[in-house]
């Protein structure tokens, strides 16, 4: 059975499960399992547990097969992509609130992020993009446990909601376009959150040097 439904598309699958077959949503969650996995490592940063990150993974790509609409949605593949990041992304801020977690200590700071604000993938660390697009060498923006720490009092104190939910994504390899979906909105203002984000946190790296 399962060799059947290698020969449908997604959409073709949905379809054909909103009919009334059976085994196509087990097929479909084998299928998708190592996407859910792959988010489930990323957002791992942010201070969830990777096993609750799986669960809520599979409960979004649920809703993903519920909710897929083929006249709305661009392809089975993204949604379930957005449905997945945002069913994860919301039981980290449940988790915080319920952990009285402050925002994090921020060692992601030096996780993996894709830079492309024009389009272009880099992979480098937040703080060595801040670096660059400063007028300091990398060597002189070396930053220590101070200047950690004062990235921290920044972000606590200085980014709205708004800026650290892109901050939260940001670091954990989205870029903004994928940022904007996540949370439901713009690009147009996701993109100048993260840019205002960059501004603030280089400017705190300024001042403890």
């Amino acid at each position: 059975m399962k060799e059947t439904y290698q020969q449908y598309s997604d959409e073709e699958l949905v379809v054909h499960l909103r009919d009334g077959e059976d085994g196509i949503m087990d097929f479909i969650m084998n299928k998708y399992k190592n996407l859910v996995r792959s988010k489930a490592k990323s957002m791992y940063i942010l201070g969830a547990d990777s096993d609750d990150l799986i669960q809520e993974g599979m409960i979004g790509l649920f809703k993903a097969v519920r909710d897929f609409d083929s006249g709305r949605d661009a392809s089975f593949f993204t949604f379930a992509d957005l449905c997945i990041s945002r069913q994860m992304y919301t039981a980290v801020q449940a988790s915080r609130r319920q952990k009285h977690i402050p925002l994090n200590t921020y060692i992601s700071l030096y996780a993996t992020v894709q830079e492309n604000r024009d389009g272009s993938e880099e992979d480098a660390a937040l703080v060595n993009i801040l670096a660059r697009k400063s007028e300091q060498s990398p060597e002189e923006m070396m930053i220590d446990k101070e200047n950690v720490e004062q990235l921290e009092r920044t972000i606590d104190k200085e980014l709205s909601s708004f800026e650290k939910q892109v901050l939260d994504l940001y670091l954990t390899g989205m870029k903004y376009t994928q940022i904007a979906k996540v949370l439901g909105r713009d690009e147009k203002s996701t993109d100048n959150a993260l840019q205002r984000i960059k501004s603030k946190l280089k400017k705190a790296i300024g001042k403890s040097k």
